[in-house]
């Protein structure tokens, strides 16, 4: 791992994934958009899975909303490593998940504690 790697999913969230995650959620409230938690749900496969990947401790995530997720169409969800913290094995990450037109939907950050921080 390196400052500026980099990891993105891209992925689309229809009617239907909006009704099983309201089914989860207990309520019938329907968003207008894709609901925050899902794209937050990005962020968090990328994180487990990708970078930094397997055994990674996810301990802060910070995201700021700029528009409404449009249902049914591409979002792609980056995080790239900012900084590493190998004496810690700590790596700070930006987020950020744009629409297929390339508008921002959200940005922010998170810590995770990795195995492996290379310096």
């Amino acid at each position: 791992m390196k400052v500026g790697d980099r990891a993105r999913v891209t992925r689309s969230f229809s009617s239907a994934d909006l009704k099983d995650f309201l089914g989860l959620a207990d309520t019938e409230i329907v968003p207008a958009g894709v609901p925050e938690p899902l794209i937050g749900a990005l962020f968090s496969y990328l994180l487990g899975v990708e970078l930094p990947g397997f055994g990674t401790n996810y301990l802060k995530q910070e995201m700021q909303f700029e528009r409404a997720a449009p249902i049914g169409q591409p979002l792609t969800a980056t995080v790239e490593i900012t900084r590493l913290r190998p004496e810690k094995h700590l790596v700070d990450l930006a987020t950020t998940c744009i629409d297929a037109a390339g508008s921002v939907i959200c940005r922010g950050r998170a810590l995770v504690l990795a195995k492996d921080v290379g310096a």
